[in-house]
């Protein structure tokens, strides 16, 4: 698929003629430096002066840049909250140089804090005049990611992208029975990709986790079965010794609870600090609850009964005559 052209953003943003925000911006991530601290993997943007206003970032110190800064490639940016926190750590950061790409630029806005998705910061971001001498490490020359618009009513921004869509299929030369090449999303088809996701996951995970219990319980009780064919001139042995049906099903079905329990106390102990290498390599953190390890476990506990059952009954079964008389 084309990339989207510089011209091709300027194109629609004069072609659309209903009242609408308008601004295109591009992305890359990057390392921040301010006197000696540094921020790397840091999402930045150039974008034009109206992205905040359809993005709906909020401005808590400082200001936006403005046309005239974006016209003359003014070398200010826009910090989000934790990034700011970060590089300045309680400082006022506003007038204070930042690095991007070894490339100076002053500080003059920090937005307001938004919180996490998904357990991803929003707040480590930094924003920056589209052309500023930051646009040629953003994207190659006059191209751009993404041309976003914002309408007051539903009906405006559905004339709105059916003009968007008319200059952007005249700009490919595309014929009436052709497939766009470009893509036109409104925020709440987004929504509903990102719901359709989160159900799929809410559906998926119960029942990948149903299956790895049934596996388990499968492996416990062929361990079980191995371990009474192994052991059973030592099952006759007891009985002739007094030992009664109930003492020999107890005994392997507490020999399969352990067994289960081990391996799930194994397998949480692996699953949190898969957490922590996570988190400590990537800006996902870590969310292990205290509760999710006591039902990991007590999950454990009741597969190996469940899977211990038939095993322990089919020992407490036996005849203590015919197992004496089996071989080692």
């Amino acid at each position: 698929r084309p990339r989207v052209s510089y011209e091709d953003a300027q194109a629609v943003m004069h072609a659309v003629t209903v009242p609408v925000l308008a601004a295109w911006e591009s992305n890359t991530r990057g390392t921040l430096t301010a006197g000696r601290r540094t921020a790397k993997d840091i999402q930045v943007t150039a974008a034009t002066e109206l992205y905040f206003d359809i993005r709906s970032l909020v401005i808590e110190e400082g200001r936006a840049f403005t046309a005239q800064e974006v016209q003359a490639g003014v070398p200010v940016l826009v910090l989000g909250h934790d990034l700011a926190d970060k590089l300045f750590e309680g400082q006022d950061p506003i007038g204070r140089e930042v690095k991007v790409f070894d490339i100076p630029y002053r500080v003059i806005g920090v937005v307001e804090k938004q919180g996490n998705l998904f357990g991803l910061s929003l707040d480590k971001f930094v924003v920056a005049p589209a052309s500023a001498p930051l646009k040629r490490y953003v994207n190659p020359p006059r191209v751009v990611d993404a041309l976003a618009v914002k309408a007051n009513t539903q009906s405006e921004m559905r004339e709105a992208m059916s003009q968007a869509e008319a200059v952007m299929r005249s700009r490919r030369h595309l014929r009436p029975r052709q497939v766009d090449d470009f893509a036109l999303e409104t925020a709440d088809e987004v929504l509903d990709f990102w719901g359709k996701i989160s159900r799929i996951l809410f559906y998926a995970l119960p029942g990948l986790v149903a299956v790895s219990l049934v596996v388990g319980g499968i492996v416990i009780m062929n361990i079980m079965l191995m371990a009474v064919a192994e052991r059973t001139r030592e099952i006759g042995i007891r009985k002739s010794l007094g030992a009664r049906r109930g003492d020999i099903l107890r005994q392997f079905l507490v020999e399969a609870t352990t067994l289960a329990t081990v391996g799930a106390s194994i397998g949480v102990g692996i699953g949190i600090g898969l957490a922590a290498l996570v988190a400590a390599t990537t800006p996902l953190p870590a969310a292990v609850a205290p509760w999710s390890i006591i039902v990991g476990v007590m999950l454990g506990a009741g597969v190996g009964i469940i899977a211990g059952v038939y095993p322990a009954t089919r020992a407490a079964r036996l005849d203590p005559i015919t197992a004496l008389r089996a071989e080692t």
